[in-house]
């Protein structure tokens, strides 16, 4: 059984959506098992309304960073999940070894309508991720218990 506890990286474009959203599940659902990132190939801000939809859910985002992805967060990575079609094709050189999980998720951001409708795609993404990071999570710790 390993002792290392895995370090996930979750990336997007602008870490401003997103990958914050993903953070903020595999934090709350993985606890101190996991140590989580979230960085994108730009660092755009958050997102007020992936705070609110969040926050709706009893998770607080709002303290973390918008960042850009370092050679550091890859080297401390065990594995990497890109969120969006342009961080997976425009990730930064990642070293070989370094497990790679893409999820196509379309960007709540870019929702039009309504208030109620932009919220409404928002929750949806929120709920879609959650069930992602808990799949992510079991499947993480099976292999730490074979490994």
């Amino acid at each position: 059984m390993s002792t290392q506890k895995p370090c996930i990286l979750f990336l997007c474009t602008g870490n401003a959506c997103r990958s914050q959203i993903a953070e903020g599940w595999a934090k709350q659902l993985g606890g101190d098992r996991v140590e989580v990132l979230s960085a994108g190939i730009e660092a755009h801000g958050k997102n007020p309304r992936a705070i609110t939809i969040m926050a709706e859910a009893g998770i607080d985002i709002s303290n973390q960073e918008s960042t850009k992805v370092t050679p550091a967060m890859l080297a401390q990575t065990t594995l990497l999940v890109t969120v969006c079609g342009h961080a997976d094709e425009h990730c930064p050189a990642v070293p070989a070894h370094l497990p790679r999980i893409h999820w196509p998720l379309s960007d709540p951001a870019k929702a039009s309508g309504t208030e109620e409708e932009i919220t409404a795609v928002f929750r949806a993404a929120r709920d879609d991720i959650r069930e992602r990071v808990e799949n992510l999570l079991r499947v993480e710790k099976l292999l730490a218990e074979v490994l």
